[in-house]
């Protein structure tokens, strides 16, 4: 495809694509212009570097979250949604988290997101500083829950380049940090008292515990104010 052709938006729907089966380690020009059926330079003329691209990608991501409406619902439902909405949000594109940790990733997808934010904690009654304070409490939450899931996908992405045999290399992994942890008695206890227990949650409803618990204790820092 010559570069008249491609357009931007093109060429950074493919790169999440490839950003979603690879991983950042396996995005490369020559690879999407394999995926575009043109020349990398081509790609090249419409997004300027690799680095550019990642950027533009990232903020794509971003736009995919919903607003909700603050005249429909409470705070704390804006909230959450928002919350829940990034975390799929990252589970759909897991490279989205290392990529945040390499490139200043910051553009209107991103400010379209944290824009709304501010409003919900400003309904809640949150000023200055302490909705900032606010919006990052949350945000740090669904980010640290995130990470397991961005970083196995990215160990998954980087063992199908190199072929190597994901099961075994899960069993392995298991084996050894079970090991590790039964060297030590509260984690042997805490491992034996699980296995007569119930499942463990799932990662939704664990989400789900954490953000009831911040949004109480943000109502309980609310009301706890000099009116």
């Amino acid at each position: 495809m010559p570069r008249e052709t491609l357009t931007q938006d093109q060429i950074v729907r493919t790169a999440v694509e490839l950003l979603d089966n690879e991983g950042i380690e396996g995005l490369s020009m020559r690879q999407l212009g394999a995926r575009l059926n043109s020349a990398a330079t081509a790609v090249y003329w419409h997004v300027k570097s690799k680095d550019n691209l990642l950027v533009l990608a990232a903020d794509a991501v971003w736009a995919e979250i919903e607003l909700p409406d603050l005249e429909e619902v409470t705070w704390q439902a804006a909230a959450t949604a928002m919350a829940k909405g990034l975390f799929a949000m990252i589970l759909r594109h897991p490279w989205l988290v290392p990529a945040m940790s390499t490139h200043l990733l910051y553009g209107p997808g991103k400010a379209r997101h944290d824009d709304h934010l501010l409003a919900v904690y400003q309904a809640a009654g949150f000023t200055g500083r302490d909705a900032e304070q606010a919006m990052k409490t949350v945000f740090t939450f669904v980010l640290g829950n995130a990470l397991g899931v961005a970083s196995e996908a990215a160990w998954r992405a980087r063992l199908r380049r190199t072929g190597g045999d994901e099961q075994e290399q899960i069993r392995t992994m298991v084996a050894q940090a079970t090991e590790i942890a039964m060297r030590f008695p509260r984690l042997r206890a805490h491992s034996a008292a699980q296995e007569d227990d119930a499942p463990s949650p799932a990662s939704d409803q664990e989400l789900e515990f954490g953000l009831r618990t911040i949004l109480t204790g943000l109502q309980a820092e609310l009301g706890a104010r000099p009116s």
